[in-house]
């Protein structure tokens, strides 16, 4: 099996956004929170459709999130939009005690995740998300690859209970799923088969990893590329009958090696099933403005790098 992607028209914020729309449309007390900066995420689509159901709270997302608690309180589902690293850091506190201890049905549209906001820079660029979101109990965290899987992991949101994260990009990139795929909490998605060794990601470095396999199958590698669109909770049994075959894994993600997906799956590994191991990340550093393909090379999860660090795994078997 291999999946061919396509050029994207649109960004993952904007899919989103639209089926946003839709579903206001089905749920009369669905209601959208936004800081600011409604035109960048596409939320203002929301507003224009239903004026009285859009609230803008200004530059100042620990009140969004408080006020979106509110309302969530009293039994509507909300989105709670703007750009992920003022989500997770300046909201962070907002976040855990007003939405995560209760558990309440707020659900996060976070735009710019990690280095997708490339040109924007380091204050835009939300590179220690998932480790934030990760570790707060009851949040549950999606990151769509293309426009389908983020209308999908919209719909999801909605129906999973309690706090929802959902990592959007800046930049359209590809797209590569069909309508018929399917995208539920803690499942994945096998993109290419493989039995030398498994690449996991979520995201944009999904078709940094195709483009990897791609370049090792003209080796004679075979590698099985998993998005794990569902980063909390993640796909146990999908990874673990891929590390069956393979006995190698690599995981590569648009974030800081440190606590992100990668460690995750090591210490799930490290319990369950050893094999050897490596994770592509940021590495303890900040990235920078730039074009956004030159800063995956620089910061080491290009296609080159994935290349690179399988070869070493394989030889580790």
């Amino acid at each position: 099996m291999k999946a061919i992607p396509t050029k994207a028209k649109n960004p993952t914020r904007r899919a989103f956004s639209e089926r946003m729309v839709e579903y206001g449309h089905l749920d009369q007390d669905f209601v959208v929170f936004e800081a600011d900066i409604g035109y960048s995420t596409f939320s203002y689509l929301f507003g224009d459709e239903f004026p009285d159901r859009y609230f803008n709270m200004g530059i100042a997302e620990g009140n969004m999130v408080s006020a979106a608690a509110g309302m969530a309180a009293d039994g509507r589902t909300v989105i709670a939009s703007s750009y992920g690293v003022f989500i997770t850091m300046r909201a962070l506190e907002s976040v855990r005690t007003y939405v995560c201890y209760p558990n309440l049905n707020i659900k996060f549209l976070s735009s710019h995740g990690g280095i997708t906001a490339a040109i924007d820079g380091v204050t835009h660029q939300a590179t220690e998300d998932i480790a934030n979101m990760t570790t707060l109990p009851n949040m549950k965290v999606f990151v769509p690859a293309d426009t389908v899987a983020a209308r999908k992991l919209f719909d999801a949101a909605v129906t999973t209970p309690g706090p929802v994260f959902v990592r959007l990009m800046r930049d359209p990139l590809f797209d590569i799923y069909e309508e018929g795929d399917d995208f539920v909490p803690g499942g994945s998605r096998v993109v290419r088969e493989g039995k030398d060794i498994t690449i996991v990601t979520y995201g944009d470095i999904l078709f940094q990893a195709l483009e990897a396999a791609d370049m090792l199958v003209e080796e004679g590698i075979e590698a099985e590329v998993i998005d794990m669109y569902s980063v909390k909770p993640f796909d146990r049994e999908t990874l673990l009958a891929s590390l069956a075959k393979t006995g190698a894994l690599l995981v590569a993600e648009n974030h800081q090696k440190r606590n992100g997906l990668g460690y995750e799956l090591s210490n799930f590994c490290l319990k369950q099933k050893p094999v050897a191991f490596d994770n592509l990340g940021l590495d303890d550093t900040f990235a920078e403005s730039g074009a956004y393909y030159k800063l995956l090379e620089k910061y080491g999860i290009s296609k080159h790098w994935i290349v690179k660090t399988a070869h070493l795994l394989i030889g580790k078997k």
